[in-house]
């Protein structure tokens, strides 16, 4: 099977865009885990949108669990889903199985703050200062320069 395309645009084939979705590396995939934040959220952190991390609430706005909420339990970064408390559905065998879920499905209502790093400003870098160099070594530039 051919690897991941970092020059591939697009296809308007559903067959090529699952292929590209399911070769992604773990580090691209990470960015389909995201979801929309609710309205106050939105203006609060003035973001749109924010990976899914555990803890979590969401209410989910698609398919037949709709208008449900709950906790986020387990992010499935491999398969891009998420597991979420409270959401479940019975097996041939009458067994529950925790329900997967696409995260462009659900609306974060809050978001676990325990990470401090999740919202902290990204820190610039100092600007590289240029040395200031003696006024020796300037001289002797000059000569090495003026003699060739």
């Amino acid at each position: 099977m051919k690897d991941w395309s970092k020059t591939w645009k697009a296809s308007k084939l559903p067959k090529k865009q699952r292929k590209y979705v399911y070769l992604l590396p773990a580090h691209l995939k990470g960015k389909l885990l995201c979801a929309h934040l609710c309205k106050e959220l939105r203006k609060k952190h003035s973001i749109r949108s924010i990976r899914i991390r555990k803890g979590d609430k969401v209410k989910i706005v698609r398919g037949q669990n709709k208008t449900r909420t709950g906790t986020v339990e387990l992010v499935d970064t491999k398969n891009i889903k998420v597991y979420i408390s409270g959401i479940e559905f019975t097996k041939r065998d009458g067994s529950k199985a925790k329900q997967p879920i696409h995260p462009s499905k659900v609306i974060i209502q809050e978001l676990d703050m325990t990470d401090k790093r999740r919202f902290a400003a990204p820190t610039k870098p100092a600007t590289a200062q240029p040395k200031t160099q003696s006024k020796t070594a300037t001289k002797l530039e000059a000569k090495k320069w003026a003699n060739t």
